[in-house]
């Protein structure tokens, strides 16, 4: 019989048949809760701490040198301009360090945050476990700006102006249509349906399937689709293991998904022997950058391209990127935090990602524990999107209030479960 295995502070509950098993998941909601409060609240400490060096370090290709990467020693230095910093650091921070909102202050929302926002807010407003084409066009259309700025980077802005002609999700990123397809937008806006499918990454794939291809094909859609299934299998982890083991093992179950001829698989595999050869993190981020960028192994050929900076917005590069920080950070939030701001590329992305995740796994209160200090729990969406029903912010309780509200829908009509007062029941069905 397959185990499950369920977080610290979830419950199990399994029942039994003979040949066909169906076993049952009991996960208090209350316990959810705080979670999904750890999910918001880390997703944008590391948002807002990675948005301090992105785009500062992208290597030496393309029309934009940067010079070397950062490594360890750089944490709390000065931090350099990006890309498109014109000579000027970021504002957020004059050293690279973490970036705090206090209790008085508010978390503004960014491309990391606001359209898994928007999705949720979607699921909650149209009181569905499964969002349409027509439901995603007009959640897109209604709750971003037209004009600049809008916060939207290549394949999101090209599937929005592709909406706005009147074309609905999933051929707004058909390569015939979308040139961007391969590009990092789906994985930093979906992550949250993993969350809102709790021990069951089928459903999550399911629910996920649209929004992911909204703007994402292929290997970007494979990457999205392993940052989905790991937050999923949040909610089956080992409360005997350690966080670190725990991490290792969701990231292997979601690399099982991964077509093995794809460089998405390649390039887990590459940087998974790397840190298992003892070699520094900054040894592993150079063998990437001269494998992927400068040798364009194992099919990933984005260099050849030509593109502005060297696609450094693109999918894989990023992707490989943040198993760096998601290996070498062991489970430990503020070591994958430091890590996945000084590895370089769009660092904000793929750090805000795993502190999403991690951060969940913590929940809200062992975060401000671990940090020896209250955050802000205020989340002003209008900073980056519009026409919410808010008179002025929200705030992680209500976003997790909203979580909780979908995901009763989810467990009911996507999984077959039920509800017993606090506790979602999830049928999990395996074969002897």
């Amino acid at each position: 019989m397959k185990r499950l295995i369920l977080l610290s502070l979830l419950i199990v509950n399994i029942s039994c048949s003979s040949k066909k098993e169906e076993s049952t998941v009991r996960i208090s909601k209350t316990e959810y809760h705080d979670k999904l409060e750890g999910f918001w609240l880390g997703e944008c400490i590391a948002n807002w701490t990675g948005l301090v060096t992105e785009m500062d370090k992208i290597g030496n290709i393309g029309d934009r040198k940067t010079g070397d990467f950062y490594t360890r020693d750089d944490w709390g230095k000065k931090d350099l301009p990006s890309i498109w910093g014109q000579g000027v650091p970021s504002d957020l921070s004059e050293n690279i360090d973490f970036v705090f909102r206090g209790e008085d202050e508010i978390w503004g929302a960014d491309d990391d945050t606001d359209i898994e926002y928007m999705y949720q807010h979607a699921m909650q407003k149209y009181q569905t476990s499964l969002l349409s084409p027509e439901q995603i066009k007009e959640a897109w259309l209604n709750h971003i700006r037209d004009e600049e700025e809008n916060y939207l980077w290549v394949s999101n802005q090209k599937a929005f102006d592709l909406m706005r002609e009147g074309m609905l999700p999933p051929n707004t990123s058909l390569p015939e249509n979308n040139e961007h397809y391969n590009m990092i937008d789906a994985q930093l806006t979906t992550e949250i349906f993993g969350l809102l499918s709790p021990a069951r990454p089928d459903v999550a794939k399911n629910i996920s399937y649209l929004p992911i291809r909204t703007t994402a094909r292929y290997e970007a859609a494979w990457i999205s689709d392993f940052y989905v299934k790991m937050h999923s299998l949040t909610s089956l982890t080992d409360s005997s293991k350690t966080m670190k083991e725990n991490i290792f093992w969701m990231a292997s179950e979601a690399r099982k998904d991964i077509p093995d001829t794809s460089y998405v698989s390649k390039m887990y595999d590459f940087v998974l022997d790397k840190y298992n050869s003892g070699i520094t993190w900054e040894a592993t981020r150079d063998s990437i950058y001269q494998r992927y960028q400068i040798e364009e192994k194992d099919g990933y050929n984005i260099t050849s391209q030509n593109l502005y900076c060297n696609g450094c917005f693109a999918a894989g590069i990023n992707y490989a990127a943040s198993l760096v920080s998601l290996f070498y950070g062991e489970g430990n939030l503020k070591e994958t935090i430091k890590i996945g701001v000084l590895t370089g590329w769009d660092s904000d992305n793929p750090t805000a990602t795993w502190g999403g995740l991690i951060g969940f796994m913590m929940g809200k209160e062992a975060i401000e524990k671990d940090f020896g200090r209250k955050f802000s729990d205020k989340f002003d969406i209008h900073r980056t999107r519009i026409n919410f029903p808010l008179e002025d912010y929200d705030n992680f309780e209500n976003m997790a209030n909203t979580g909780l509200e979908v995901i009763d829908k989810v467990v009911l009509e996507q999984m077959g479960g039920k509800i017993e007062g606090d506790y979602w029941v999830i049928p999990m069905v395996t074969v002897e």
